[in-house]
């Protein structure tokens, strides 16, 4: 999201300036006659009377350190665009200036002959008998010869100091008094409604609601008929009323109607309000489903950019405490806690995605404590800087230096579910005194004699790892593993896909499904429908007001989060990028350091998997059996030699030997004859290489 302000209204030209009215708060409805009914006439209740709103201690810049940098950085980007607009314009301003200051001049000596010959005496004269005239008449002369003293005094004054400016001060000083009296003069002399100095950025001005605009827009919508009693819509306690920068209000749907109609007529709701689909936000009322909330935006919340991440401070975080996400479309901070969760972040290619999710992942990587492994399956340079920290990586498919990402890759998604079930293990063997809840803890993950820190597994891209033919059977169940269990002992994923509709067929599909259904917290940036914001946020979203699919395209790391809390709010994510992580994992890695907590190929130690001799090890796990069903020898290998074996398939074994050689024929074991192969067979294709 890039940290610009290219939302500022375009300037208007000197030439198209005209009078307007740039009041923040225009009524821009006419006012409703007395025939207009009161909102709850339907079901016989009074208006509720407003609340005194409690304002709060300390206003929203002043809340919270990022937001006060990004309220700054865009005080100060407006600040440079007027110095730059007017910097522009100055010539012309002091060329408009003198002009209008010669008329100016022409003007004020034309008032002053007004004012002397009191000219406002004529019409008294006119009609008049020749008694009052005289009167009149010499009464005038009186008051000329009295401001025509004044007149000479002043004139001569004003000689006086004309000629002592000439003579007797310096020019500095003399260009001091030209430049204090040209504005003044320049003021006098321009046209009438037209300014000297144009705006340089046009003021906003927004729609207030009232009760009759928001019945208006929802019978519009024909969520409702004013004309039958059962079929009204009235609002909720404590009625309209301001919040952050725009309106709320708990709406009553007649008896039959509930939120997921609203949200399929949003767009009428939001022409009915004559303002923007994306100034609309429609939120779930726990106490009714006829009921939800309407929040309406002043204006478009989400074309504001909230600035760059207050992790560019570059401090050690926590991962038992939120990490700061962005702000949401009310302007508050927006903060995710990590710890329990797994995390999926879903969005159309070019949107943010990335962005969000390394966002979160320099949190953790900015906790010494905690042991990184991160794969990003497209191999784009947005990760690879996490080389810095990371335990495990890998950056692609192809073959590196490092070996084989998918190898390094097998190898870390093993070891994790080892650990995983080890931890099950330790901690329900540690006394209560310790392990209080039979769960993993701040000082038990911080201690390194139980060998337990949290862990973050991030995946970028993951759907690739499940096109990958009899490999992706293996992958497929291990994820589904970690997903479903690895969360509750401490260990944290953090997945991203373009591809939340799944990959092919068959069990690795299904797999697909069930490792993506199975993460807690969704993050959704936009999406092409609302069936895939749906599979990305998860079943019963639409239904709630949330699709993904209304985000504009040029909403650039602005999505809907889901699953950690009961708000969902829309967020603006924090600006990261690559120059920014290579400077917050630069820090990470020093923290490491001085912890002592650097591990894994970030320290140089060689974590990759196993180098897997297929043919030796069938035949190490033959026994004095002379052939063996691919069921048998599948589970074998598994059991006995589960660093390179675990979860294996039948098929994946089949078809590994197959390559090598070893043909599938039917082997009979207890009874019944399957398909596996014979020990010559391996010992043959073992002896020939």
């Amino acid at each position: 999201m890039p940290e610009t302000h290219e939302n500022l209204p375009v300037p208007l030209e000197d030439g198209d300036l005209e009078p307007m009215d740039t009041s923040f708060e225009i009524a821009l409805d006419d006012e409703p006659d007395g025939a207009v009914a009161p909102v709850h006439e339907g079901d016989g209740l009074p208006m509720p009377s407003a609340s005194p709103t409690r304002l709060p201690v300390l206003p929203m810049p002043l809340r919270s350190i990022a937001v006060a940098r990004s309220e700054l950085a865009m005080r100060a980007a407006i600040a440079q665009h007027h110095a730059a607009y007017h910097g522009v314009r100055t010539p012309f301003y002091v060329l408009t200036s003198l002009v209008y200051a010669v008329f100016g001049a022409g003007r004020l000596g034309w008032r002053m002959l007004q004012w002397w010959w009191v000219a406002e005496a004529g019409g008294h004269r006119k009609g008049s008998d020749s008694d009052q005239w005289l009167r009149v008449h010499s009464h005038v002369r009186e008051v000329r010869k009295t401001r025509g003293l004044v007149l000479l005094g002043g004139a001569g004054g004003l000689a006086v100091a004309c000629a002592l400016l000439a003579t007797a001060v310096p020019w500095w000083g003399q260009a001091l008094a030209c430049a204090a009296a040209l504005p003044a003069l320049a003021w006098a002399g321009k046209p009438k409604g037209k300014p000297i100095v144009a705006p340089a950025v046009t003021k906003p001005r927004f729609r207030l609601l009232s009760a009759d605009v928001v019945l208006r827009a929802y019978y519009a919508a024909k969520l409702g008929d004013p004309d039958k009693k059962d079929q009204q819509v009235t609002f909720a306690p404590p009625g309209m009323a301001r919040d952050g920068d725009g309106s709320r209000v708990l709406v009553d749907l007649p008896y039959g109607k509930g939120l997921d109609d609203a949200v399929k007529a949003k767009g009428a709701i939001a022409s009915g309000l004559d303002v923007t689909v994306s100034q609309v936000f429609l939120h779930r009322d726990p106490s009714s489903h006829r009921r939800h909330v309407l929040w309406v935006a002043d204006r478009d919340p989400l074309a504001v950019p909230v600035g760059r991440t207050p992790l560019l401070a570059c401090r050690q975080t926590d991962i038992w405490k939120p990490a700061p996400m962005g702000l949401d479309e009310r302007g508050q901070l927006v903060e995710l806690l990590l710890m329990w969760i797994s995390v999926l972040v879903s969005a159309l290619p070019r949107q943010g995605k990335t962005f969000a999710a390394r966002l979160l992942a320099l949190y953790a990587a900015l906790d010494p404590y905690v042991k990184l492994d991160v794969f990003d399956f497209k191999g784009s340079p947005d990760w690879r800087k996490f080389a810095l920290v990371a335990n495990s990586y890998g950056f692609g498919l192809a073959p590196t230096r490092e070996g084989l990402p998918l190898d390094t890759f097998l190898s870390t998604l093993v070891d994790l579910k080892r650990d995983v079930q080890e931890r099950y293990a330790k901690l329900s063997e540690l006394p209560p005194s310790i392990c209080p809840e039979g769960k993993l803890t701040r000082e038990i993950a911080r201690d390194p004699q139980y060998g337990m820190p949290v862990r973050m597994l991030v995946l970028d891209e993951f759907q690739e790892v499940y096109d990958l033919g009899d490999d992706s059977k293996e992958i497929a169940s291990l994820l589904t593993f970690l997903v479903k269990v690895a969360p509750a002992a401490g260990v944290i994923l953090l997945d991203s896909t373009q591809r939340p509709s799944g990959v092919g067929s068959g069990q690795v599909a299904q797999q697909f499904t069930s490792f993506r259904d199975n993460h807690a917290v969704r993050f959704g940036l936009r999406t092409s429908s609302w069936q895939v914001s749906e599979l990305c946020l998860g079943a019963g979203a639409y239904s709630e007001g949330l699709d993904t699919s209304t985000l504009l395209a040029q909403y650039k790391g602005v999505g809907i989060l889901r699953g950690a809390s009961d708000a969902s709010p829309t967020v603006r994510t924090f600006l990261a990028d690559g120059g920014d992580a290579e400077k917050i994992l630069t820090a990470a890695r020093r923290f490491r350091e001085q912890a002592g907590t650097l591990s894994g190929m970030a320290a140089g130690e060689d974590v990759g998997a196993p180098a897997r001799d297929v043919l030796a090890d069938v035949l190490q796990v033959f026994g004095t059996d002379n052939g063996l069903q691919w069921q048998i020898l599948a589970a074998r290998l598994d059991a006995q030699i589960p660093d390179r074996w675990a979860d294996t398939s039948p098929d994946a074994v089949s078809a590994q030997c197959r390559a090598l050689g070893v043909p599938s024929v039917d082997v009979k074991q207890f009874g019944r004859a399957l398909k596996g192969c014979r020990r010559a067979d391996v010992e043959a294709a073992h002896g020939s290489r």
